[in-house]
């Protein structure tokens, strides 16, 4: 639940995560597109992809904010001292589920698309991982914005069905398909995946809390620190490691353009070691 009131500490910790995250997603967003010719075309798509999940991310933040802002108020001279919800305002948390909505199947398909699968494997992936996360989605929210427990406890159940088969797809299905991948690809997906598992974990421990009977204003801007971060970790995290992929194996499969990549970073190594020298003459 929101609540009533907020204390000036409480208010600028709100106010700085959210800040934080708007700034994390656009500028991942904005690296991500600068760097699409630093790969092969054929993994553009999936760095595309992911240069979209941080704006879309971005956007929805602004929109977090701004109803964060419009939502307490406070009178006290110089804006210090405790905020209370304006009449007639309220705090949106239906901005997050619409970006999760658009987000999460999105990510899903930068991971599909990074790895360049067989055409045929790569639509069964995605048929059957997308309409899940969506479904994830859509059955968390009637809970989230519900303040019964009991109601909060099936919808939790139900969204979580979805996440489970996510899971073991990603774990045991696309393992199938990793062979083909260069070592050090193998590995960072692995990694990945564990990193998907560990920052979609805080989402149901956020959304339970109020279930354990961790309510309150600590507990609401816990819960707002804990998704700002998840939501930080799992799309500008995410994307830079799935920029990483994609670099491995632009190398991976064109050694000359791998040969003139390095050659770049060579000469701008060495321009740069040599910029104080020339200004010292």
């Amino acid at each position: 639940m929101i609540p009533d009131s907020l204390t000036q500490s409480q208010y600028d910790t709100v106010y700085n995560i959210f800040s934080l995250v708007i700034a994390a997603q656009l500028f991942t967003s904005v690296f991500l597109i600068i760097s699409l010719k630093r790969i092969l075309p054929r993994y553009r798509q999936a760095i595309t992809v992911a240069a979209i999940v941080c704006g879309i991310a971005a956007y929805h933040y602004f929109r977090i904010f701004n109803s964060f802002t419009e939502a307490f108020v406070t009178d006290a001279v110089g804006g210090k001292g405790m905020y209370t919800q304006a009449a007639g305002a309220g705090f949106n948390e239906g901005y997050r589920y619409v970006d999760w909505l658009l987000t999460v199947p999105l990510l899903l398909l930068e991971l599909i698309a990074v790895l360049a699968l067989a055409r045929k494997m790569q639509t069964s992936l995605l048929v059957r991982l997308i309409p899940a996360s969506a479904l994830m989605i859509a059955l968390g929210y009637p809970g989230e914005i519900s303040g019964d427990n009991l109601t909060r406890g099936i919808f939790g159940f139900l969204s979580t069905i979805p996440f489970v088969y996510i899971l073991w797809v990603l774990f045991v299905e696309l393992t199938k398909s990793l062979d083909r991948q260069p070592p050090a690809v193998r590995k960072t997906i692995s990694r990945l995946r564990v990193l998907l598992l560990a920052t979609w974990g805080v989402y149901p421990i956020a959304y339970l809390l109020p279930a354990i009977g961790a309510d309150g204003a600590d507990a609401w801007v816990g819960k707002q620190i804990g998704y700002s971060v998840a939501d930080i970790l799992a799309k500008c995290l995410y994307g830079l490691i799935i920029y990483r992929v994609a670099r491995i194996k632009s190398f991976a499969d064109d050694s000359a353009f791998a040969l003139d990549e390095l050659s770049m970073e060579d000469a701008r190594e060495v321009t740069s070691a040599a910029k104080p020298a020339g200004n010292a003459q």
